[in-house]
């Protein structure tokens, strides 16, 4: 017995959604977790998925990668299907799952027959990169999964232009200088001899 107190006229009830019709679908990964196997000795990747557009946008589609695994043909069908969702992205040096959280991308649905106690459903069989890169009226990609900006590079030094030898002006000699005239000395005059001190 568990109390609650809880009205049910104040939250609509869920309904059961049918199977999506195959084809391809405008989506963004929404959700993803790593979980172990049941056998506890591998482990896949749970991804949700989430329409975006058209009439069925905001149902859920599931998928699981088997990244570590006994069954080396589920590893490899995991790790390319990995690759296919990051090119899809444009995501391509993955290191957390969450890089690929809210890029549009496509999906391709197809229907599951029913078997083994288990109704029909919805599996996927594909991904690709949306034509055009956008999807009209469709809410931007969080700003985590945008691109990081280029980092500034430091300003180049120009050097100075290398002037060729034949292209180069001839030096001109100094031109001298007129040096001013140096006065002259009147030339000095003899003393009169006086008559007396001849002989």
């Amino acid at each position: 017995m568990a109390a609650l107190n809880f009205n049910a006229a104040t939250v609509a009830p869920s309904s059961a959604f049918d199977v999506l019709p195959a084809g391809w679908y405008n989506v963004r990964m929404t959700e993803s977790i790593n979980k172990p196997t049941k056998d506890g000795k591998g482990s896949y990747l749970a991804i949700t998925l989430t329409v975006i557009d058209g009439p069925a946008a905001g149902r859920k589609i599931f998928d699981r990668l088997n990244l570590v695994n006994k069954n080396e043909t589920a590893v490899k069908i995991a790790y390319e299907t990995l690759s296919a969702i990051c090119h899809a992205t444009g995501v391509i040096q993955l290191q957390d799952s969450t890089q690929l959280h809210g890029i549009p991308m496509q999906v391709k649905v197809k229907i599951k027959p029913a078997e083994g106690g288990y109704e029909e459903g919805n599996e996927t069989a594909g991904y690709k990169k949306i034509e055009g890169g956008s999807i009209p009226g469709a809410p931007a990609a969080p700003a985590w999964v945008q691109p990081p900006a280029a980092p500034m590079q430091p300003p180049q030094q120009v050097a100075p232009p290398v002037t060729q030898p034949w292209a180069q002006q001839p030096q001109q000699p100094p031109v001298a200088q007129a040096q001013p005239p140096v006065p002259q000395a009147p030339p000095a005059q003899q003393a009169a001899t006086p008559p007396w001190a001849t002989q």
